[in-house]
């Protein structure tokens, strides 16, 4: 689960009070859960690795979310100390490396010419493709955790500060700065901006969500995701911290201590909204819905209205990755480095991988070809698929 940051606390502080958001609940009263054991399960499904290899120290200790990018052939990646990696998705063969002299603070973005980095010390760098060489770079006003993103002619990074930078993919000239509001707690977890041709979206730790003019910054309209309640910070907590997810002319939004929500992308005008709390970005599969509730539970609504399929509770305050579909199943990661795999029919616990004893911070995805990409936070990286027991 992210940490809660703390704009005017030194990182011990940060860390500390990581444990508190880690423990807190969705209700807006302060709790204190210890996350359920490992659950014992009748597997009916399994792993069979098809190659995996190791991306430097990868989170090195630090809590990023240092997601690989997947451009169909190839899988980008990248460690907290700087090792870069270019490798083939079907066969997990190496076809460049590289050493940044810089510690990397965020996940790699990408278009069709660079790829795109922030630093430890805020700085964001475009890369090249062909071989990770450093092409430019411009600094950033604070930290960047989310991967910057790019329309193949504008890049966006979004600072933990809450401001939203756009700077031009050819030559990084700034071309445009949105200030957006950040409450004194928050979490150390920030959603990628979504970059369209025309219109950027933004999600904040107030709970808005913001939809920018791509040619200047200004803004278009906002949504409220959630609506500070209750009398501490903690309780008052609202970050949308997982991107939204764009679903043909409308995008599905969630937030913590707030709602799920489906918002018309050229207006801002809500469709339909049921409350809930997750700090990752909802799941589409099958005609449903799949949502990892802030507390541990895996949700499955209809689209259709939304109503409760089913709910898989045995994986409570385990600090869930967003769920993925894959075939008939959803996986999902934890803090302690298992993978899921759960019956999307009816939420049944059908599968169980210890893969990284460091913990799973970033989600898996599908690969091209249909396979899984899962990363560790020690860099263990590998792609599964995952098949009825024999």
């Amino acid at each position: 689960m992210p940490v809660i940051r703390d704009r005017i606390s030194k990182r011990g502080l940060l860390m500390a009070l990581a444990m508190l958001a880690a423990l807190s609940g969705c209700s807006t009263t302060d709790t204190f859960e210890q996350p359920v054991p490992v659950p014992e399960i009748e597997a009916t499904a399994e792993f069979k690795r098809v190659w995996s290899m190791s991306v430097g120290d990868g989170h090195d200790g630090d809590f990023l979310y240092l997601a690989p990018l997947n451009t169909g052939d190839l899988i980008y990646a990248a460690s907290a100390d700087g090792e870069l990696y270019a490798v083939a998705s079907d066969s997990g063969k190496v076809v460049w490396e590289s050493e940044f002299e810089e510690r990397i603070f965020s996940g790699l973005g990408g278009d069709g010419q660079y790829l795109y980095l922030t630093t430890e010390n805020a700085d964001l760098v475009a890369l090249s493709r062909e071989d990770g060489s450093e092409v430019w770079r411009q600094p950033l006003p604070t930290e960047v955790l989310s991967a910057p993103q790019s329309n193949g002619s504008l890049v966006v990074a979004q600072t933990t500060d809450g401001k939203v930078l756009g700077f031009s993919a050819a030559d990084g000239e700034k071309l445009w700065q949105y200030d957006g509001t950040v409450p004194v707690l928050s979490m150390r977890a920030a959603a990628a901006p979504l970059v369209g041709g025309d219109v950027v979206i933004a999600s904040f730790a107030s709970g808005k969500l913001i939809a920018l003019a791509a040619a200047s910054g200004q803004p278009m309209w906002q949504y409220e995701v959630g609506q500070p309640q209750g009398r501490t910070e903690l309780e008052r907590l609202v970050d949308v911290t997982g991107q939204p997810l764009v679903i043909e002319t409308a995008v599905m939004v969630v937030g913590y201590q707030g709602k799920l929500a489906l918002v018309d992308i050229r207006t801002g005008q809500e469709i339909w909204s049921r409350k809930a709390s997750s700090l990752y970005s909802p799941m589409i599969g099958g005609g449903q819905i799949y949502l990892a509730s802030a507390n541990g539970d895996i949700v499955a609504l209809r689209g259709s209205d939304r109503r409760e399929v089913w709910t898989q509770d045995r994986l409570a305050w385990r600090q869930l990755t967003q769920p993925m579909v894959y075939e008939n199943y959803l996986v999902v990661g934890d803090f302690e480095g298992y993978l899921h795999v759960i019956d999307r029919e009816d939420g049944k616990l059908v599968g169980q991988l210890e893969f990284d004893d460091e913990g799973i911070r970033v989600p898996a995805q599908r690969l091209a070809n249909g396979n899984l990409l899962v990363f560790g936070n020690s860099g263990k990286m590998a792609v599964f698929q995952v098949k009825p027991q024999d």
